[in-house]
């Protein structure tokens, strides 16, 4: 997971060359195995590297393309072979995945990024127009960020140097934490206004007065995947599923996978298994299990133990009971964003310890498996498919079968289904309740990020289960875009069940396969018998820890509320301290609330505090950087400008 820095002045300007030396600091944690960089007229480039596989260790970047393009590249090519081949290409094992993007980019341009699947972000700067095409893989899982300042644009894979060098003031974006608070915010957006992000499956074309945005891939709501049997529609799971792991096993060392206990991190894990059975692959892949034994509601040990005794080799244990965690806030630098707040304690020091000590560079999660599986047991996607095709006689069969299963009245699951074609809110009485610990005013500007984004279902466009899927996949972009670049040690992470083909195929095949009656995330219980242990795969869905959670809830709530300073969140018009008060008063009685963001408005305001803090440390004059925020200046709104405000077209292909 490399990184990248660069600027460039659209007007002629030359590019001061001690910007680069004022950042280099900044990124060589993440990118600790050497560097590269063009400095040139009004252009400039530096690359971090941070090595994962042999083929990567023979990179040169930035990369001059024969064109006279200068390139740079940061990701993981998965359909190496599939490119060479279309390419007509005589390569071999030793070329690397920056050299086939550069071929493919000559080849056929921006057309070329639709074929890349992997994790990846790349820049490509053409000195004769003067343009800059920034872009990103279909599901962001690289970061890659942009601030327009006049005549100049300034890019880097990680925040801190765009603002920390930025020499000019930023407002906090109301939308980005609005959306932070209550799920995740908009893929575009980052904490401060003027500095956006790249979006997932675009690119963003960037000249003197003109920011153009391109969507260049998608979904198609064509594709179908139609077997007669239950068993060919486990046979191709498998194999998309094994694939997609071997994909993300390419490494030139161990790789370390976290191992919870549950059918996502289990399945991947037996997967890497039964492929070092076969011979398919020799990378070693060790495990990292965490525990709270004072967690009644989470006892993952006899899960975890049983992939261990399968595969014959116990891993890392980990405690994160609240005492191992301490929650104390690692305050020693800046923190860009929320998510990038760290809790110090024993368990995040032995994690980091784990890493560093055995030269794990692949972390392997599980992320994501539960949305893309049907870890939902939901018959909403099911039933309207069934409506809008008109398909009643199996309509009442299938409505009699859920209600059977949910044991409810068939007409409330039918209202259930139906609740998305009549715009009526999910989880109604749930956002209510978090509106009411908001300011009224940030809450009504800002209802759609606290709203989760949600679109409501459209009979008349694709099937509504495949427009379910979209906003599944939305939502997991938006996650994966506020999870942190880790840095200390550096550390890639890999998402197997993000894999795009698999995602293909989950999304092509019918919603019964996936989701029955009774049977939550069927076609995977069904295709992993005899892989992944009977015990883990035919679990109950893992409780949600919260005695420990509350616990965390009560020690922020009275560090802060016993410290001198004033709640800020409330000083900037976000929170409503009474209800908020009133809520952890809820909590302590043993009612039940919103956890999950209850926990976010506190680390919200731990950031806050954070930022704060840092700033009246770092402040010169005139000064880096200056944190401005108000309700009442509406900094909602993105306000870029290049040249005379040019506006940004987005453009979808």
């Amino acid at each position: 997971m490399s990184v990248q820095f660069g600027k460039c002045n659209f007007d002629g300007r030359p590019v001061d060359p001690e910007d680069l030396a004022e950042v280099r600091p900044v990124l060589a944690p993440y990118g600790p195995d050497g560097e590269g960089f063009i400095c040139k007229d009004n252009f400039a480039l530096l690359y971090r590297a941070f090595y994962t596989t042999s083929e990567s260790r023979m990179e040169v970047q930035p990369y001059v393309l024969q064109s006279g393009d200068i390139l740079t590249w940061d990701g993981r090519l998965d359909n190496r072979e599939d490119l060479v081949s279309e390419l007509d290409w005589h390569s071999s094992m030793a070329t690397t995945d920056l050299e086939i993007v550069a071929k493919s980019y000559e080849r056929w341009g921006t057309n070329s990024f639709s074929k890349l699947i992997g994790d990846w972000s790349l820049s490509i700067w053409n000195p004769r127009c003067r343009s800059l095409l920034l872009a990103k893989d279909f599901l962001g899982a690289r970061h890659l960020y942009y601030a327009i300042d006049g005549h100049q644009v300034t890019w880097c894979t990680v925040l801190d140097p765009l603002v920390l060098f930025a020499r000019r003031s930023f407002e906090l974006s109301e939308e980005y934490l609005a959306g932070w608070i209550a799920a995740f915010p908009s893929t575009e957006l980052t904490p401060y206004v003027g500095i956006r992000s790249v979006p997932s499956s675009s690119y963003v074309q960037l000249r003197r007065g003109s920011v153009r945005e391109v969507r260049y891939w998608n979904f198609d709501p064509r594709l179908r995947i139609r077997y007669r049997k239950d068993e060919e529609y486990e046979e191709h799971f498998r194999a998309a599923f094994f694939e997609a792991v071997r994909r993300r096993l390419h490494s030139d060392g161990s790789i370390l996978a976290e191992l919870s206990g549950g059918m996502d991190s289990s399945s991947i894990v037996c997967a890497a298994d039964r492929l070092a059975g076969e011979g398919v692959i020799t990378t070693t892949v060790d495990t990292v299990s965490y525990y709270d034994d004072s967690e009644p509601n989470w006892n993952e040990r006899p899960y975890f133990t049983k992939v261990e005794q399968q595969r014959g080799r116990i891993g890392v244990h980990l405690d994160v009971s609240p005492q191992s965690r301490g929650y104390r806030l690692d305050r020693s630098g800046f923190v860009s964003t929320p998510s990038s707040v760290k809790a110090l304690g024993q368990a995040s020091s032995a994690f980091s310890d784990c890493l560093t000590s055995h030269g794990y560079r692949v972390l392997l999660s599980g992320v994501g498996g539960d949305e893309v599986t049907g870890g939902v047991p939901t018959p909403g996607p099911e039933l309207q498919d069934l409506i809008v095709r008109l398909r009643l006689r199996l309509l009442a069969h299938q409505l009699k079968m859920w209600a059977l299963a949910q044991r409810r009245p068939w007409i409330h699951v039918l209202w259930a289904a139906m609740r998305s074609f009549l715009h009526v809110a999910d989880d109604y009485s749930t956002r209510k309740q978090i509106m009411s610990w908001l300011d009224p005013c940030f809450a009504r500007h800002n209802a759609k990020a606290l709203r989760g984004y949600l679109h409501h279902i459209n009979p008349f466009e694709a099937l509504p289960s495949f427009q379910q899927n979209l906003r599944t996949v939305d939502g997991l972009r938006r996650q994966l875009t506020c999870i942190p670049m880790p840095s200390a040690p550096a550390c890639e992470i890999r998402y197997p069940f993000l894999d795009r083909n698999l995602l293909e195929f989950l999304y092509a095949v019918p919603r019964e396969q996936l989701v029955r009656p009774g049977q939550r995330r069927s076609l995977m219980r069904r295709a992993l018998v005899g892989i992944v242990p009977d015990e883990i795969l035919n679990r109950r869905r893992k409780a949600f820890v919260t005695r420990s959670a509350a616990a965390v809830i009560f020690d922020q709530w009275n560090a802060l509320v016993t410290q001198e300073s004033n709640f800020i969140a409330v000083e900037w018009g976000i929170v409503r301290p009474m209800r908020l008060e009133d809520t952890v008063g809820q909590l302590r009685g043993g009612q039940e609330v919103p956890i999950v963001t209850l926990m976010r408005i506190f680390a919200c305001e731990s950031w806050l505090r954070s930022a704060r803090k840092f700033l009246a440390i770092t402040r010169t004059d005139p000064p880096l950087f200056a944190l401005r925020c108000g309700y009442h200046k509406a900094v909602s709104r993105i306000d870029i400008q290049l040249a005379e405000a040019a506006p940004i077209q987005k453009e979808r292909r």
